[in-house]
This record gives C-alpha cells, sequence and structure tokens, in this order.
C-alpha cells in the first residue's frame, strides 16, 4: 500500500551505528494474513511472494468453507476490518501451546474491532488454527522465515535509525522498544502499530510486507517502507487527540475532498489517513535528510509523493517540518507545533482555490 520508492543505495549505505533490533518472524502475523487471505481479502491476495504464495493457496484454499470465513468477511463488511486493523489484531495475539490467546490493553483494538465480539472471534480463531493444521504449515516454512529475516538483518536494518524518532518527535531519548516484524502474507501491504503490554514500555512495531521484484529472483524491500511506518507509531497519536482533531478536520476534510481520486486508489478513506500520511511521508523527507542520504535521494521521494501518489502539498509541509526542526526552543514535540501544521496545510488550500478562482474568472 505504501511503496515510496528510494534508490537501492539505501540498501548498501551504513551510516553511523547499526541498530540493535532483531528483525522478527510472526506466527500470529502470518495466521491473520493468512485467515484474510483465505477469506477473500484483496489486499492479502496479491500472490506477490512466489513459491510462499502457491503454498499458501494449496495449503488453505479447502478451507474456504470453514465456519470462521463467512463471520469474518461479515465483520469487514460492517466495521472495515482491512489493511492495517488486520495487523493490529495481529501483534495483540499470542500462540502458546497451541492456543490463541489475547494479550495487551483491549482498547488498543479500535477502528472497527471495539464493535466485535473479541472472545468470540479468538475462539473462532482458535478453531481455524486447529482445523487447517497451521502450526503444521507454519514450521513447514520456518526456514524459509529465518532465511528472509535474516537478509533483512544483514541489508535494510543498518540503515535505520531508532535514535532519530525521539529526537524529532519528543525532543529526547525514545522510551518505546522498537521491533520489526516480517508479514510474509502480506504482499505489499506494510503497516506500523503499536502496543501496550502491562508494565512493560509501548512498543512500535514495522510490519514490512514481503514481496519478489520484478525478476522474482528474491525479496524486495525498501528501506524506506520501515522508515515510514515507524513514523506511523508518532504520527498517528497525534490526531487522535481531540484538541489537534479540532484544529486539522476542516482542512483535513478538504485536502481529502481536493486529492479524493488519488487517495482512494491507495486505500485512504478519511481526511485522517490522509493527514497522517502526508506527515509521515515529510517526516520520511526530514529523516533521510538528517541522516545523511544525499539531496538527490530525497528530491525524488518529495517528487514522487507530488506525482505519483497525489499528496501535491508535500513541498510546504517539508518545509514546515524544516522549520519546526531549527525551532525546537519553541516547539519541543511535534505535538506542540499542531498548530502550526494545520496552518500550513490551511495557507495551501487558500492557495490552491485562488488559483483555480482566478483561472475561471
Amino acid at each position: 500500500m505504501k511503496r515510496t520508492v528510494i534508490a537501492m543505495l539505501l540498501l548498501t549505505m551504513t551510516l553511523g551505528t547499526v541498530a540493535q533490533i532483531k528483525v522478527e518472524i510472526s506466527e500470529a502475523m502470518e495466521l491473520m494474513g493468512i485467515l484474510s487471505r483465505t477469506a477473500g481479502y484483496e489486499e492479502y491476495c496479491h500472490d506477490a511472494a512466489g513459491q510462499y504464495s502457491k503454498d499458501t493457496e494449496e495449503w488453505f484454499a479447502p478451507y474456504r468453507n470453514h465456519p470462521i470465513i463467512p463471520y469474518y468477511q461479515d465483520i469487514r463488511a460492517k466495521y472495515g476490518i482491512s489493511y492495517e486493523k488486520v495487523t493490529n489484531m495481529a501483534v495483540h495475539l499470542d500462540i502458546e501451546k497451541g492456543k490463541v490467546k489475547l494479550v495487551g490493553d483491549r482498547k488498543e483494538l479500535n477502528n472497527g474491532w471495539q464493535n466485535v465480539d473479541l472472545n468470540d472471534f479468538i475462539s473462532r480463531l482458535n478453531q481455524f488454527y486447529t482445523d487447517t493444521r497451521f502450526h503444521e504449515f507454519y514450521e513447514q516454512h520456518r526456514a524459509f522465515y529465518n532465511e528472509t529475516a535474516q537478509w533483512y538483518q544483514n541489508n535494510v536494518i543498518p540503515v535505520f535509525h531508532p535514535e532519530w524518532y525521539g529526537r524529532f518527535y519528543y525532543g529526547k531519548e525514545a522510551t518505546e522498544t522498537f521491533r520489526v516484524i516480517i508479514g510474509f502474507s502480506h504482499g505489499y501491504n506494510s503497516n506500523g502499530i503499536w502496543r501496550q503490554l502491562p508494565g512493560k514500555p509501548r512498543e512500535v512495531i514495522a510490519v514490512c510486507g514481503y514481496y519478489l521484484g520484478s525478476e522474482k529472483r528474491g525479496p524486495k524491500f525498501d528501506a524506506a517502507i520501515l522508515i515510514h511506518e515507524v513514523c506511523h507509531s508518532f504520527v498517528n497519536p497525534l490526531l487522535d487527540d481531540a484538541v489537534n482533531t479540532s484544529i486539522m478536520q476542516d482542512t483535513g476534510q478538504k485536502l481529502f475532498h481536493l486529492s479524493q481520486p488519488a487517495m482512494m486508489r491507495q486505500a485512504y478513506n478519511e481526511w485522517k489517513t490522509v493527514i497522517n500520511e502526508s506527515l509521515v511521508r515529510a517526516s520520511v523527507i526530514i529523516y533521510l535528510i538528517d541522516n545523511g542520504f544525499n539531496r538527490e535521494i530525497a528530491n525524488n521521494v518529495l517528487t514522487t509523493e507530488m506525482t505519483n501518489n497525489g499528496f501535491l502539498w508535500m513541498p510546504e509541509l517539508v518545509s514546515a517540518l524544516r522549520q519546526y526542526a531549527i525551532s525546537r526552543n519553541k516547539y519541543r514535540t511535534l505535538n506542540d507545533y499542531y498548530p502550526e501544521i494545520a496552518r500550513c496545510l490551511s495557507k495551501y488550500l487558500d492557495t490552491e482555490t485562488s488559483r483555480i478562482t482566478k483561472a475561471l474568472e
């Protein structure tokens, strides 16, 4: 869903200290992804993973009439369970001794899940897990999972700098735990998710989808996806604040209306998503500048966001974030700066409206 293009230089540069983050595989993540594929969720049916897609289809196609399938299709239709909401459930699951259980705060399962009887869902999910012999499938592919995770560890993690996030968004060292999970059944989908376990630091989780390149000779991972998805864990909560929502809503709705065709093609179907995506994508460009990537790369990313993805206001937003970065005595956190972001985007809209009006005079 989010495939900002950065030159493969990103995968070979080694800047500073390599982040001490262990790339993970997750049985729960695969369970939710494969359930979604079996239920026909189109965003999980890309067949982009080569032999793994074929293996998945062969093993799970006979279970398309499993009792959970119409139920799971129904909650998608009723409550919009899709894309990152599937991932949100997955990071709140644990599988132990053949049983699937919920972990963490159930209040973090929102955006549709709050309308679902979670106990009933987990009961049905356990039956699917057992009936499909899911663990057997998972174990048969463990070597493939581990090999891919190690490739990612060696080639992508060296250009990831988690220390930047706290410094940029909070003005101090982040207290979060950073995690990276490969979503082998996610295809082109990648998501930034977070969770809070009792007595533990907040976890910032990037789930990076696995897919093959055009020549299908190996996995295609863009380091920008990881940078992007981690930004979501810092940006999205800002718009959960009622004050920020109130100052951004009118502008956000107008931006969504202005760019709706381009946004809908990317499955961004509400104004809050457009605002969050805008801030995340602008943050990625600031990350590139701050971490020593050359300006050509940053320019290519900015241009791609405008011409390919429909974020025509990206130059103004990047300029606003660069102003924030040099005004930290006044704005300690990005939350403090949020009213200025709203003003920046509102000014962009006024300029565009004036241009349109003048053209029609």
